[in-house]
């Protein structure tokens, strides 16, 4: 079973569904979630490290396992559910204070209810 926090990779398709390539997501979905169903949901991980709205940057000083080849952008506004089947190896985990970031940055995107 996967856990929130962790990084993994998995196939992704390219937006025209012509073909697709290997990617590292963050897993968002709590534990429970995970637990009691085949899929998670997660957010993109890029090298890109272009600024974009509703990302941030890694290093590994951000992970409590694992380390990034290099340094690495969290977006948020590529949120995808996948199925557990289809992630080909776990390879970090994130630490609280920077899934804390990805949180807030996912309540700005959808705009938090007061």
């Amino acid at each position: 079973m996967l856990n929130q926090h962790d990084i993994v990779l998995v196939p992704i398709p390219f937006t025209d569904l012509t073909s697709k390539r290997r990617r590292p997501v963050v897993v968002v979905s709590n534990d429970e979630y995970n637990r009691k169903t085949e899929d998670i949901v997660a957010v993109a991980m890029t090298s890109n490290l272009k600024t974009a709205n509703y990302s941030f940057t890694i290093t590994s000083a951000d992970l409590t396992a694992g380390s990034p080849k290099k340094a690495s952008r969290i977006r948020v506004d590529k949120i995808y559910t996948l199925a557990q089947s289809i992630v080909v190896k776990r390879f970090g985990r994130l630490r609280e204070d920077s899934f804390d970031r990805i949180h807030q940055l996912l309540g700005a995107l959808v705009g938090e209810r007061r």
